[in-house]
């Protein structure tokens, strides 16, 4: 097993309490079906934080990437929005790369502008974000990063 909780193929260690929040069903249904507009809550231009590097293999991956953070600043040459609220387009999936204890009001947000599906990065874990989520109809996937399950899975866009 590796020191991320995964074994040797990149999936959760079967006793891990991640497995309940991220089957491959679920996240190859976001990354191929669910849409092409992903709200990345945290992303700014600092390009020493993961969601800069991520939101670049998002539109690798042929999404569009909106940055959502206060400064609402232009990234990867999309328009940011200060916050979910402010984007005045549909936005199928939201990215969310803030700590685990502000991330449950992000999923609130997502649920209420309409989005599709809910991703939490690498390290954020909210398990009543994710049963509120869930019990709102959206797709949801926890502790677990785009960028590493587009390859793992092959996912095609």
């Amino acid at each position: 097993m590796n020191t991320d909780g995964r074994n040797a193929d990149g999936n959760a260690d079967s006793g891990s309490a991640v497995d309940s929040y991220a089957d491959d069903a679920t996240i190859r249904r976001i990354l191929e079906d669910t849409g092409g507009t992903w709200a990345v809550v945290g992303l700014s231009n600092n390009s020493s934080r993961a969601a800069y590097g991520v939101a670049q293999v998002l539109q690798r991956f042929g999404k569009r990437v909106v940055p959502v953070h206060p400064k609402a600043e232009t990234v990867h040459g999309e328009q940011g929005y200060a916050s979910l609220a402010d984007i005045p387009f549909p936005v199928d999936v939201v990215d969310v790369f803030v700590n685990s204890e502000l991330a449950g009001s992000v999923a609130d947000e997502a649920v209420a502008v309409g989005a599709k599906a809910v991703w939490f990065q690498l390290g954020v874990v909210d398990p009543d974000a994710y049963r509120r989520t869930r019990a709102a109809g959206l797709d949801m996937v926890m502790d677990r990063c785009p960028a590493i399950e587009i390859p793992r899975l092959g996912a095609r866009a």
